[in-house]
């Protein structure tokens, strides 16, 4: 009886993985430390308003501390519902009036990236383009070319369509090319994606599309070769990005 006295004194004395590791020492121990008045005590440290109420709405102190104690992991995303052969991406840049680009391009070309870079590609931007950060890349044929100064005179427009269910989503809307990394060789344009109401809670999710260049006659024209398009807002495995496709406005 004594040693359980003890015990019922320096107990409440522990922090919780202490008092945890304790339940696994014998019988008597685990008897002892599963009193929840223990573990209201550890609870009292994280969340003493709780603990302030005389029926507070929980099972238990030693449930609530077990549930509650640790960050929540990285779950494992379940299959994505639809796939890259599922999908196909309308893509369409203009300068002004004049289309410089306009193709469909098939969910599979895009997912598979560039198989090698073009000669003359800076080695930052190869960097970029072997890097581990998840992108959808495909090259441009033919190659189109812009004046220095004028790609902000330069949009591009973004539809996907679904041969599953026949339906078709917008990820870009006319966005301009208003940005140029120099350092990496890529213009950057981004647009805000239509989520479906079905997801009232998701909202100021980014749609990137770069072009991919190279340049021509002392940094005088900017030589498209490939457009890369990414969600690295949130999205950063292949997994993830089929599943935020599928959280479109399909229409």
């Amino acid at each position: 009886m004594e040693s359980e006295e003890v015990l019922k004194v320096v107990f409440p004395l522990l922090e919780g993985v202490d008092l945890a590791s304790c339940m696994g020492v014998c019988k008597q121990w685990n008897g002892i430390a599963k009193d929840d008045f223990f573990w209201k005590c550890q609870c009292a440290k994280r969340w003493p308003s709780i603990c302030k109420q005389p029926n507070a709405p929980i099972e238990s102190y030693y449930k609530l501390y077990k549930s509650f104690h640790k960050r929540q992991q990285h779950k494992t995303l379940l299959p994505p519902r639809i796939s890259f052969d599922d999908l196909e991406f309308f893509i369409d840049i203009w300068a002004e009036n004049i289309l410089l680009f306009s193709e469909v391009v098939p969910g599979s070309v895009l997912q598979s990236g560039f198989k090698c870079p073009p000669s003359g590609v800076s080695d930052l931007l190869k960097y970029h383009l072997e890097g581990s950060e998840y992108k959808m890349t495909f090259p441009v044929e033919p190659r189109f070319t812009i004046p220095a100064g004028q790609n902000q005179n330069v949009s591009v427009s973004v539809m996907v369509g679904r041969k599953d269910t026949n339906k078709v989503a917008r990820i870009i809307n006319k966005s301009m090319f208003d940005y140029i990394d120099r350092s990496s060789y890529r213009a950057l344009a981004f647009e805000y994606l239509d989520i479906s109401p079905g997801y009232p809670f998701l909202s100021g999710i980014r749609a990137w599309i770069s072009l991919l260049f190279t340049e021509v006659g002392s940094e005088d024209v900017m030589d498209v070769f490939g457009i890369q398009m990414d969600f690295c807002d949130v999205a950063n495995s292949k997994e993830e990005v089929l599943w935020l496709l599928d959280m479109l406005y399909w229409k």
